[in-house]
Parts: C-alpha cells; structure tokens; sequence
C-alpha cells in the first residue's frame, strides 16, 4: 500500500521539501520504509533544515512504535555528523590561517589572546573557536610576521 495524503494539495511523489508538516506526519504515521528514508534523505541534505524542523514537529505529536524511536535518533545522528564535520572545516580554517599569519603556534595564540594548547583544541577540531576570536584570527593572518 503506497502513502496517501488527505486533505493536502501535494502529492507522496512530490519531493519532500515540498511536503508540510502533515505530510511528514502522515509518513511517519502510515508510510513505509521508503517514505521514511526520503525524509531521511532530505534530513541529512540540511539536518536543521525546513524538512527536519517538520519532522521534529511530527514526532512531537505522533509517537508511532518504535518509528518514532528510529527517527528521532537518525535526526540526531545526521544532526552530529553536521556538526562534526563543520568543527572539521573550522578547524582547517585555523589551520590556513596560522599557515597564513607566519608566526608559530605559540606566537599565534599570544598575538590571538589564547594559550597554545587552547589553540591546540582548535587547530584539531575538539573545539570551535567564538565568532570574534575567529575574526581575531583572520585579522592576525593578513599582518606579515614582524622580524
């Protein structure tokens, strides 16, 4: 049995991105194994995007056995692995930047305001650095390295 939207305008076959929110509930409630990885598609395309905001909203109202369960924990996977992989690009950022500045590790993270093992944290992506000690960053990468 293939999904059915009631009362909607949009078709199952339309891409995800173009169902609303009942259309993503009706999925979760009645879809089928399919269904439920096209959202998932979509969901790991853009995992804070307009399609998994509606499915956080399904499963707010609906809580189909273990359906439910499987989503919400697939959310947070493709959320983490987002996550994991822009603290990567930050980190390489960093890295392009000390590159560019000249300087060394330690002279870096003093002309920045920071220890070198605090810059160490962000040089291999355990943590990101704020928005202004970026900027702080960039700025002391466009200066040529006195000597």
């Amino acid at each position: 049995m293939s999904l059915r939207f009631r009362h909607l305008d949009v078709s199952p076959d339309a891409p995800v991105a173009s169902w609303p929110t009942e259309g993503v509930l009706a999925a979760v409630e009645r879809g089928l194994l399919g269904d439920w990885r096209r959202i998932m598609g979509a969901v790991r395309d853009d995992p804070w995007g307009p399609v998994a905001r509606r499915l956080e909203d399904a499963l707010t109202v609906s809580q189909p056995y273990g359906t439910a369960v499987l989503l919400r924990r697939a959310l947070a996977r493709c959320r983490a692995e987002a996550a994991a992989a822009e603290r990567a690009e930050v980190a390489r950022r960093v890295r392009g930047l000390l590159e560019a500045s000249g300087l060394g590790r330690a002279d870096f993270a003093e002309a920045i305001g920071t220890s070198a093992s605090r810059l160490s944290t962000y040089l291999n992506g355990k943590v990101a650095p704020s928005s202004t000690l970026l900027v702080r960053m960039e700025r002391v990468a466009g200066r040529r390295p006195e000597g």
